[in-house]
């Protein structure tokens, strides 16, 4: 089995990690959420994280956005040591989260959306007004892109979209930012065959954009489609990392459930 209990592979560490956390511990009370957890990300690749409920992969996320502080370990984020106070501070490093509910507007247009509570305004400040127009640029320059096609109008209803849509909507929003790390919490579910397809292609693309990428899914046939490599977590703890091109689904679902005997 081509897996490694906590090290990166030999060709992603010849670059240096844009995200690097060792040592991570959480309590919840008497409960271990995390566990000396090791994890990196790189620029310009996308690493899943996989586990079975309650191995940890919730608590990971949000301490990487900023909602909750480790117990214990160190954070580097672009080389420097960090400490992410909150969700903002995460998000003005660089970090960027898109949650499986999409936190979208229904009754807003796609460009609010996208400029949600970051909206663009004119000068001078006695008369500030929202530059639609600059905002619909923008909007329409990111959908370029990012080669996002199927959105035939940026002032279409969020509410008219398709999941697929939706979902494209949410992460361009979160890559817009001059964003380093995208966190994507299963952004394929509850999606059709053809618009799941266009989220996976729409991956792609922020990995050839240079962003790295944190997938988490539990549909293996996404994360090895899309991944560079995949970190299993089990019981608050970093099991193995795989490469997809050199492993299995079935060896993956074997560390989820410990029946591998990785340790």
């Amino acid at each position: 089995m081509s897996a490694s209990a906590s090290a990166p592979f030999a060709d992603a560490a010849a670059a240096s990690p844009v995200l690097e956390m060792k040592g991570i511990g959480k309590r919840f009370g008497a409960v271990d959420a995390l566990s000396g957890v090791d994890f990196e990300v790189y620029p310009s690749e996308v690493v899943s994280l996989v586990g079975d409920n309650g191995a940890g992969k919730s608590t990971l996320v949000k301490i990487i956005a900023g909602t909750h502080a480790p117990d214990a370990g160190t954070i580097r984020f672009d080389g420097e040591e960090v400490q992410f106070r909150s969700p903002w501070h995460a998000t003005h490093l660089g970090i960027e989260t898109v949650y499986q509910d999409l936190a979208l507007c229904d009754n807003l247009d796609v460009v609010a959306n996208m400029f949600l509570g970051r909206e663009t305004v004119s000068s001078p400040r006695a008369l500030r007004r929202l530059s639609e127009l600059e905002m619909e640029r923008r909007a329409l320059e990111v959908l370029k892109r990012l080669n996002v096609t199927t959105i035939r109008s940026v002032r279409a209803p969020v509410a008219a979209l398709s999941g697929g849509q939706r979902q494209s909507v949410a992460i361009s929003r979160a890559v817009m930012w001059n964003s380093k790390v995208v966190l994507l919490d299963e952004p394929t579910a509850a999606l059709g065959v053809a618009q799941t397809h266009q989220v996976l292609e729409l991956i792609k693309r922020l990995r050839h954009q240079g962003l790295g990428v944190v997938l988490i899914s539990h549909n293996l046939r996404d994360v090895f489609e899309v991944s560079d490599r995949i970190v299993v977590l089990r019981l608050g703890k970093r099991l193995a990392t795989f490469r997809p091109t050199t492993s299995t689904p079935e060896e993956v679902v074997a560390a989820i459930t410990g029946a591998s005997g990785a340790n």
